[in-house]
């Protein structure tokens, strides 16, 4: 399309709110949760490592999506990509694959928030309703995820950098508990703990295959990064800026977990994670206690693990209303999703996934699992569709502005491509251990199934306009030709 138009939105965000949208995202509950998981996997230098070769697959994936979000900073990023290497219909299949994820995590994290706060007060529970696959739902749990549903869902509406702000504060606490743990154990650990959990394994071969089986778990961790392209078009950055943010923050999320992992198995021994593990299950809450020789402080990890389902849920809800917004824009959903709220953000979108995650705590823990692995099959499936767009598109459109260019785009691009299929292969090949389970393959059929009716019915509705695209104005367009000589990022 040759025409253009303006952007509806307002250039809000700054680079330290699109890094903290990004890192918040990336960093959620699991760092709580998990870590007595990847030592007791890998070992401690083996999860590091894991966690590092994890980093640098998404960190391929993370520099096809810093070009393309520099080329095109337009609302709803992957839509717009795949839209311009594949068509119409790559691009309802990529879009309608990364608003499953979004919402998937919203949903989960409505559950996960007052299950936190029943490990902080155990006596939260009042007023039993019903159970679903073996939890007990209660009233007073429901009432408080409804509560911070209904509470980030009016952020949002608010404008995004209202939810900007939010996610700063939020963020600034977790790294500051996460530097707290570091610190600590740094000063209090003994090396003596490591001897014995620095890997898992009997010899060298099984020693490297329990780090590959930690590296593959990883990128599930990494899944947020994503969000920046989606608000694009808020961002006030020099464009060729956006792409170095969007790579800083996967730096700095691997950086995080793999410290994380460090401050545990230096403060605690084998044995203790192990006791960890069985008993509270929050493995790094216990460190942190350890740490410092007090129960409070565990409290206090555990309030910082909280505010990471917080800046989690606050991340998707803004990169799935803007998603579910570009669709709409190109007559592929419904088109009140289009609809801007007076502070300029897609309110029907908001209020859509807002409901949906009203609704998810009367579902329980069980099938909130369920959805946020079939979820986690969207986003790893989008992520190899912009893998793929970003080689289409230099072949198709070698003169396109790109302020932030990858060197080796074929090198860079084949490995983003192979990392991202191998994601998706893993969730549907049996056995692979991250393969989906027949509810889950209910929830991606239901979904397919959504995403059909909506193809047929919107094409009848709107005929010619379906799928049609206009480019927004890229107001230093000049600039980004410039610096198109200056590459950046990639392989040496």
């Amino acid at each position: 399309m040759g025409n253009t138009k303006k952007s509806e939105f307002d250039k809000v965000f700054s680079s330290w709110d699109i890094l903290v949208i990004a890192f918040g995202a990336m960093i959620g509950w699991g760092w709580v949760v998990s870590s007595g998981d990847w030592i007791s996997s890998g070992g401690v230098l083996g999860a590091v490592l894991g966690f590092l070769i994890g980093g640098i697959m998404v960190f391929f994936i993370g520099l096809t999506y810093a070009e393309l979000t520099a080329a095109m900073p337009q609302c709803g990023g992957e839509h717009v990509f795949s839209y311009k290497a594949m068509g119409p219909m790559g691009s309802f299949v990529c879009t309608w694959a990364i608003i499953l994820g979004y919402v998937s995590v919203v949903c989960f994290e409505a559950c996960a928030l007052p299950t936190i706060i029943q490990y902080i007060y155990p006596g939260f529970l009042k007023g039993y309703m019903y159970t679903v696959a073996g939890f007990d739902i209660y009233a007073s749990w429901v009432a408080v995820a409804i509560a911070v549903a209904i509470f980030i869902t009016y952020i949002n509406i608010k404008g995004a950098k209202t939810a900007a702000v939010l996610q700063t504060v939020l963020t600034v606490i977790i790294g500051g508990v996460g530097i707290l743990l570091v610190v600590a154990s740094a000063f209090n650990g003994d090396a003596s703990n490591l001897s014995g959990q620095l890997f898992v394994g009997s010899g060298t071969g099984s020693i490297v295959n329990n780090i590959v089986r930690v590296a593959l778990m990883t990128p599930f961790f990494f899944i947020g990064f994503d969000v920046i392209p989606q608000a694009a078009e808020e961002i006030n950055v020099p464009l060729k800026k956006i792409g170095m943010i969007l790579i800083l923050s996967i730096v700095l999320a691997v950086s995080f977990y793999a410290l994380v992992i460090i401050g545990v198995g230096y403060i605690m021994s084998g044995s203790e994670i192990a006791a960890s593990s069985s008993g509270s299950g929050l493995v790094t809450a216990d460190a942190m206690a350890k740490a410092f020789n007090s129960a409070i402080m565990a409290k206090v990890l555990i309030i910082g693990g909280m505010c990471g389902i917080v800046t989690s849920w606050n991340s998707f809800l803004l990169g799935g209303s803007r998603a579910m917004y570009s669709m709409a824009e190109s007559y592929m959903i419904p088109r009140p999703f289009v609809k801007l709220s007076k502070e300029k953000t897609p309110i029907n979108a908001l209020l859509l996934i807002g409901a949906l995650s009203c609704l998810a705590p009367f579902c329980g823990r069980a099938m909130l699992v369920w959805i946020v692995d079939a979820g986690n099959f969207g986003c790893c499936l989008a992520y190899c569709m912009v893998s793929l767009s970003f080689i289409i598109l230099r072949k198709k459109a070698p003169d396109m502005a790109r302020p932030y260019t990858v060197k080796n785009y074929k090198l860079v691009g084949s490995i983003a491509v192979l990392m991202s299929g191998l994601m998706v292969a893993m969730y549907l090949i049996p056995g692979s251990g991250c393969a989906l389970v027949w509810q889950e393959w209910i929830m991606v059929g239901g979904w397919i199934l959504l995403g059909v009716f909506f193809c047929f019915y919107c094409r009848a509705k709107y005929g010619e306009k379906f799928g049609s695209h206009i480019d927004v104005e890229i107001e230093d367009v000049e600039t980004s030709k410039g610096n198109n000589s200056a590459e950046v990022g990639g392989m040496a």
